[in-house]
């Protein structure tokens, strides 16, 4: 047997409920809610969640989620950016490595390495012994 236990609405919430169903029995079906209201729904929402205060008080979950994130209606699908440049905090100084292996056999390998951070040089040699035998 699964039964679902009420949990108490919080006092602020409550309050909210009985202005929503004050404006709600006086205004005709389907009217916006007023500004006032909205703010007051978006301050508890951060305070208590948003299905916690849009279940009891029978609000548009998603529409309270924009008004919750700040994202107007005419806004929204205008705010993708079209670039993002990533800067560095500092910029990596680029340093000139050079690395020359030659075998017994008289085979030579050069490598010119430019980056902030030298090459891993025994990697480099261990494999090109292997390449070599």
């Amino acid at each position: 047997m699964n039964s679902k236990i009420a949990l108490p609405i919080p006092g602020p919430i409550e309050q909210l409920q009985r202005q929503l169903d004050e404006f709600r029995s006086t205004q005709p079906h389907r009217r916006k809610l007023p500004e006032t209201l909205w703010q007051a729904d978006v301050e508890l929402a951060r305070q208590y969640g948003l299905y916690s205060v849009a279940h009891p008080l029978r609000l548009d979950y998603v529409g309270l989620k924009k008004r919750l994130d700040g994202v107007p209606d005419s806004q929204k699908k205008a705010a993708k950016p079209a670039f993002v440049e990533l800067v560095a905090a500092h910029p990596a100084s680029m340093v000139d490595w050079v690395i020359e292996f030659e075998s017994s056999a008289g085979s030579k390998m050069r490598i010119h390495w430019k980056n902030s951070s030298g090459p891993d040089w025994a990697s480099l040699l261990r494999a090109w012994r292997e390449a070599e035998r």
